[in-house]
């Protein structure tokens, strides 16, 4: 597994990948227990593009991601995972949005969870997921983190210059 670690406005972020992909985008205050990390090697050069598009998203110049991901889940999960990848940018959806969308309203608890445990935040917007009063709920680096990433996209959502579009891939993660 390759890394990076680079500064943005929300902290130190730290994307790896492998062969078949982006796997994780770790916030500097992590949540959930990451990955072990004993044998990843620092390759700054094969995280470029994450790296490059997560800071032009922090500049307010990306609304989508062009990063072949390939983040590993329960199928639940890459299902939810997938729901996150749709909800278009500067907009928000709610628990109970996602688990009508599955066919399952009664699975709030259980989408809630596998939101919590994406494991590329950002890149596949858990943040854009609230609470059905509106409110904002956590996100793994934290509200503060939340509330600045909507706060970029819906600037970003205004700008007349647009944004780079991203390729929708269906299939980009695994169990």
């Amino acid at each position: 597994m390759w890394f990076d670690q680079f500064e943005t406005p929300i902290g130190s972020l730290t994307v790896a990948a492998d062969a078949d992909g982006l796997r994780y985008v770790l916030f500097p205050f992590h949540r959930h227990a990451t990955p072990p990390r004993d044998d990843w090697i620092l390759d700054a050069r094969r995280l470029a593009p994450a790296r490059t598009q997560l800071l032009e998203c922090f500049a307010g110049e990306r609304r989508h991601f062009e990063i072949t991901l390939a983040a590993r889940g329960s199928p639940f999960q890459r299902r939810v995972w997938l729901a996150l990848a749709d909800i278009p940018c500067g907009t928000t959806r709610s628990y109970v949005d996602l688990a009508r969308c599955h066919g399952a309203p009664g699975a709030v608890r259980a989408v809630r969870a596998a939101n919590g445990r994406n494991p590329l935040p950002i890149v596949v917007a858990c943040h854009r997921v609230i609470g059905s009063d509106d409110s904002l709920t956590g996100l793994g680096g934290g509200l503060p983190t939340k509330t600045l990433l909507l706060s970029l996209e819906r600037a970003a959502s205004l700008d007349p210059r647009g944004a780079v579009a991203g390729l929708r891939q269906p299939d980009f993660f695994s169990g």
